[in-house]
């Protein structure tokens, strides 16, 4: 009986919804910034619904990018499942459906309904008064009992068992039982939201939706071909993509951007609910504070410029090895020069059979490629399909560029550098960054990774180490005081320099010639002087080219200085100071002089001080005996017989007044002496300009 009854609540609401169209995937476009542009299209019947099914966490992207193109018809509107809680959903019906619950209990929730059933041939229609369950016995089994309302004003009793149709004529109590029935639909995959595209449009019509949504970044990985043949090399490009969708990607149109477009996630899926301020009249309230922010940025506040248009210390291409080098962006650069290669002790490895293993490039289809304002575009040629929850390499780019095979030392801590290629971009398209795995002599040579390049533009990639080629450095510093000397304002202002000269002996055991790029880092206010000019400036480095011999050795030195300005107040100075700026050979004449000036003012300033000191000393000894002369008479007048001695020591007491007068006179004449002294070196430190 409860089986049968639940099949009567599936009756009840077998006014269901029409299953909705789905538009198939039909081309995707990947970016390289964690989203991907996806378009579908298919046809809509008359008054048929689209179906979109998404991740909850893609709702945001699809809210604020969905496009619709109905071609030849008309969309009356756009619907997606809500974010609200089940249970807030379910809250919102006059009737409520439980786990297990019979037929009984869902109808006595709708008490006044009107419902019409049918029992076989006979049909009854009536207001619902009430639903019940009635238990069984053993001699009846459970059943479930429905007292109606009839047209007649009668009372009456069925059996919902019996039944074979219910049906509420209210239409919007039917509506209330498809949307509950929708609600519990949707709620069983919690990160699954659809999207519905209502159409009214009376004929067969093509929809076409667009949006964005969240995805993998694609992937960029290449392989390089070089041969010691004097062919020109080969760059072959594979992109690696990501289907993680939850459905599967058939013959699909796919492309893949190079760039990074700015994008963000905005809240547009979850309700929004404003928090309202509140308001009262204005003698209720008491005045608040203004709390204004403080500037950031005062006029035009200038940027310095760098070295160069890009790149790192270490180049931004890493090979094999740690601290290998690579390029920054650009810079002057030989780029046009031919692809001219010179071997290296550890270039390719070789294969253990007689005949060298040779690695050709790959036979693959590629597609096109084409700048979009600041992007670049890569296009499939040929549909793709690509499987839920798989991922896929496609081929976009086998062309031949311009490249040349040298050695490059960045890292000053290792003795080898490191085996490397000069990539020059004439390819016409843009190449994105990725992992490079280069073969030389159709072997296995090395992996580098790379940057974006762009056409045009010029990179070093390096992918193993040298082991023919033995690098030692020395470091030579020094201090080059006082290049200049001026005054102004009483300051004393001195142009200096700190000299550093790096050394590169170069070891080269190989029986062939190489060509050397040694990057040297850019020093925050050092310049070059009496070097070889850089062939290019990146960022943080300089780059050097050095041709090293076969079988041979050759030294190139990098010198770098640091000139700089320091103020001195000369009226802090003393005369040794001085004389240390007046016996330098850049001091010019009149300067010489106004400085063996002051100097001279000084040391007699000091000899008056100094003079001053030993006065002052004299004072202080001589009022010291005079204490003790007077301690002593005042002892001996008190002692019969003593008077001689007494009038000795008067005497002296009287001799000492004489001196300390005398010293109370110098005193004066030398501070006299030092404030006339003083007033001099004053004005002339005043005056001194040079």
């Amino acid at each position: 009986m409860r089986m049968k009854n639940r099949g009567l609540i599936a009756l009840i609401v077998c006014a269901a919804i029409s299953p909705a169209a789905e538009l198939p995937v039909r081309t995707i476009v990947l970016y390289k910034h964690g989203v991907g542009y996806f378009e579908r299209s298919g046809p809509l019947a008359p008054g048929e619904s689209a179906r979109l099914d998404f991740d909850a966490e893609s709702m945001n992207d699809v809210l604020k990018s969905l496009t619709i193109d109905d071609k030849g018809g008309k969309v009356t509107g756009l619907r997606y499942d809500s974010s609200i809680p089940l249970d807030q959903k379910l809250n919102e019906f006059p009737f409520r459906i439980a786990e297990g619950q019979p037929l009984a209990a869902v109808i006595d929730q709708l008490k006044g309904a009107r419902v019409e059933m049918e029992f076989g041939t006979q049909k009854v229609a009536g207001e619902i008064v009430s639903a019940r369950l009635i238990p069984g016995d053993k001699d009846r089994a459970e059943r479930e009992q429905l007292t109606l309302l009839m047209d007649s004003g009668d009372l009456r009793n069925v059996d919902l068992g019996a039944a074979t149709s219910i049906h509420f004529t209210d239409v919007k109590l039917q509506l209330q039982f498809k949307d509950y029935l929708a609600a519990l639909t949707s709620s069983r995959s919690k990160d699954k939201r659809s999207v519905y595209i209502d159409s009214t449009d009376a004929k067969l019509h093509d929809v076409q939706a667009s949006y964005i949504m969240p995805m993998p970044a694609w992937k960029s990985s290449y392989r390089l071909m070089l041969d010691d043949a004097g062919t020109q090399p080969t760059l072959e490009g594979w992109a690696i993509v990501d289907n993680t969708t939850g459905e599967d990607w058939t013959n699909v149109k796919i492309s893949l951007v190079s760039g990074k477009p700015i994008s963000f996630i905005s809240q547009l899926y979850a309700p929004k609910y404003i928090q309202r301020q509140g308001a009262e009249l204005a003698e209720d309230q008491a005045v608040a504070p203004t709390v204004y922010g403080g500037a950031t940025q005062q006029g035009q506040a200038g940027q310095r410029a760098s070295a160069g248009a890009g790149g790192g210390v270490m180049g931004g291409i890493v090979g094999g090895v740690p601290g290998g080098g690579g390029g920054g962006r650009g810079g002057r650069g030989n780029a046009g020069d031919s692809f001219a290669m010179t071997g290296s002790s550890s270039g390719a490895l070789a294969a253990p059979t007689a005949a060298p293993r040779f690695t050709p490039p790959s036979t693959i289809e590629v597609g096109s490629g084409q700048e979009i304002a600041d992007l670049f575009q890569y296009s499939i040629k040929s549909p793709v399909t690509v499987k839920k929850n798989e991922s896929a390499m496609l081929p976009f780019l086998q062309q031949k560029i311009a490249a040349r095979k040298l050695i490059i030392y960045s890292d000053t801590s290792r003795p080898n550098p490191l085996n490397a290629a000069e990539l020059t971009n004439d390819t016409g398209l843009t190449l994105d960054g990725g992992p490079i795995t280069v073969f030389d002599g159709g072997a296995y040579a090395g992996e580098a990774l790379v940057e974006t390049i762009k056409a045009k533009d010029k990179r070093f990639i390096s992918y193993g180490v040298d082991l023919g080629t033995r690098i030692t450095t020395n470091l030579d510093s020094r201090s080059d005081n006082v290049r200049s000397l001026r005054a102004h304002n009483g300051m004393l202002i001195t142009k200096n320099a700190v000299i550093s000269k790096t050394s590169y002996t170069i070891h080269n055991i190989d029986p062939r010639g190489k060509t050397l790029i040694i990057e040297y880092p850019v020093r925050p206010q050092f310049q070059l002087v009496d070097t070889a000019k850089p062939i290019e400036t990146a960022r943080d480095v300089y780059r050097f080219e050095v041709k090293v011999p076969a079988s041979g050795d050759v030294t190139f030195p990098i010198t770098v200085e640091n000139v700089y300005d320091q103020q001195t107040q000369v009226s802090n100075m003393n005369p040794d100071s001085l004389v240390v700026y007046i016996r330098n050979q850049n001091v010019s004449d009149s300067a010489r002089r106004q400085l063996q000036q002051i100097s001279d003012l000084k040391t007699q300033i000091v000899a008056s001080d100094s003079e001053r000191k030993r006065v002052d000393a004299d004072i202080d000894s001589t009022t010291r005996d005079e204490q003790r002369n007077r301690d002593n008479i005042a002892s001996l007048s008190q002692v019969a017989g003593q008077q001689q001695l007494v009038q000795e020591y008067a005497r002296k007491l009287a001799d000492q007044e004489v001196s300390i007068a005398k010293s109370h006179d110098r005193q004066k004449e030398l501070d006299q002496q030092k404030t006339q002294l003083q007033s001099q070196l004053n004005n002339l430190i005043d005056k001194l300009e040079f």
